[in-house]
């Protein structure tokens, strides 16, 4: 004879708190990868279209930036287009934005502020995510000496050979001599979404080299959050904010599942959970590495 089902014990107020952490952890995870994986993707190719058709009318109206200003020597704020850059054999076409921040290589490759411009005298250096967002330079490892690739700027364009491929620890190319010109493009190593250190490929430029813009920024000046490996936390105060509206909604979806009823709950606060979880992980992304 079946013995008779013994009811489940209600949860105590302590396995509930514990319960409605972990579910909000689990949606947190949840939206970071999907920020990460499917969101930022989307979000890289629309910048990307929209940054390609503002540089390409700059080129055409002959205004598109050689310095670290405008035309009217107004600073270029950050994810401003400079560039667009080919590599033929890895099938990569990116524009390259100004900064080099985790928020700014969301966009797309970013140069870093105290160097020259690509095919200008001068060092410059290019900084690009591996994996999330777009993955620009998530295979640029695989080039070689002798390979070649033209980057486009307001100057022309600018055909770079590739000498060669380093990392940590690795020794640096001889010195640049006068009137020479280098870009170095820098990424991650290690496997997607967990890098244990930088890549740098080097190329020379084997074109005219250019005369170099003027620089407002130096490496002294340079913020911490613009070198490789870096986040950016100078937005941190904003998380704070994000934490507290998905707190906010937390707290209402509970009032709401236990005085309108689960079936209202779920239809209003699903989608403002979702914008909450994207809001905050958005801006715990803008902490990570910014060659993720």
């Amino acid at each position: 004879m079946p013995q008779p089902t013994r009811p489940l014990a209600p949860f105590t107020a302590r396995e509930q708190a514990i319960r409605g952490a972990l579910t909000v952890l689990a949606a947190l995870l949840l939206a970071l990868s999907l920020n990460v994986m499917v969101v930022g993707q989307l979000r890289h190719l629309v910048a990307q279209q929209q940054l390609s058709d503002m540089f390409l009318d700059q080129l055409a109206k002959g205004t598109a930036p050689v310095s670290e200003g405008d035309v009217d020597d107004v600073l270029l704020a950050d994810g401003a287009p400079v560039g667009i850059i080919e590599i033929p054999r890895l099938g990569i076409r990116e524009v390259i934005v100004e900064g080099s921040d985790s928020g700014t290589t969301q966009l797309g490759p970013g140069h870093r502020r105290d160097t020259s411009l690509p095919g200008q005298a001068g060092e410059s250096v290019i900084i690009g995510r591996a994996a999330g967002f777009g993955g620009a330079f998530g295979r640029i490892q695989e080039l070689a000496p002798g390979d070649q690739f033209t980057i486009v700027t307001g100057q022309g364009e600018h055909e770079f050979e590739v000498i060669g491929l380093r990392y940590a620890g690795d020794p640096s190319p001889p010195r640049l001599r006068a009137g020479e010109s280098r870009v170095i493009l820098t990424t991650a190593r290690g496997i997607p979404y967990a890098p244990s250190g930088i890549a740098r490929v080097d190329a020379r430029l084997v074109t005219e080299t250019q005369p170099a813009g003027l620089r407002q920024t130096r490496l002294a000046t340079l913020p911490e959050a613009d070198k490789p490996m870096m986040g950016d936390t100078s937005m941190a105060w904003a998380l704070v904010f994000a934490l507290q509206f998905l707190v906010a909604v937390e707290i209402a979806a509970v009032w709401s599942y236990r005085n309108v009823g689960a079936r209202r709950t779920w239809i209003v606060f699903v989608p403002l959970t979702l914008f909450a979880a994207l809001w905050v992980t958005g801006e715990i992304v803008r902490l990570l590495p910014n060659v993720l």
